[in-house]
């Protein structure tokens, strides 16, 4: 049987106006959805698409946590805006970017640069990596990670 992988814990502020530990959140499956940047189409849609489906992935008993650069004012402005009813953490420093492997370059219309590659992973009650998503097209993500997890239930 083959181990999994203890997904690395952190400690970031939280839109909810505290810090968020990923080792106090146990005992439940989590989504962490890494994303570019508030505000701007591809991650304003994946917001939305997590959020039409957030009573279901409740149900499955599954938190969800959105992770960008941007800072706490700048999250609560874009909930705020899009009603998104889980939490968005602010990792301006990329400590978490980093640990997850999610910071490296990019290109876009030829240039390379920096940035934060779209990634989601799911953690289950354990706190161990069940699924890694990389590289994520937005259309239908969400839903597909939600199937993912019904199947492993």
């Amino acid at each position: 049987m083959n181990k999994k992988k203890l997904a690395p814990d952190f400690k970031i502020p939280s839109s909810s106006n505290d810090e968020f530990q990923l080792k106090k959140n146990k005992g439940r499956f989590l989504v962490i959805y890494f994303y570019p940047k508030d505000n701007t189409p591809g991650c304003t849609s994946e917001a939305k698409d997590f959020s039409k489906l957030y009573k279901e992935f409740k149900k499955l008993d599954c938190e969800i946590a959105g992770i960008s650069k941007d800072n706490i004012e700048s999250h609560k402005k874009f909930i705020d805006k899009y009603k998104i009813p889980f939490q968005l953490l602010s990792d301006e420093k990329m400590v978490v970017l980093k640990k997850y492997g999610v910071w490296g370059e990019k290109s876009m219309y030829g240039k390379k640069f920096m940035g934060i590659k779209r990634t989601t992973v799911l953690i289950n009650p354990k706190g161990q990596i069940l699924k890694i998503w990389n590289n994520v097209k937005v259309t239908d993500h969400a839903k597909e990670v939600l199937n993912f997890l019904k199947e492993v239930i």
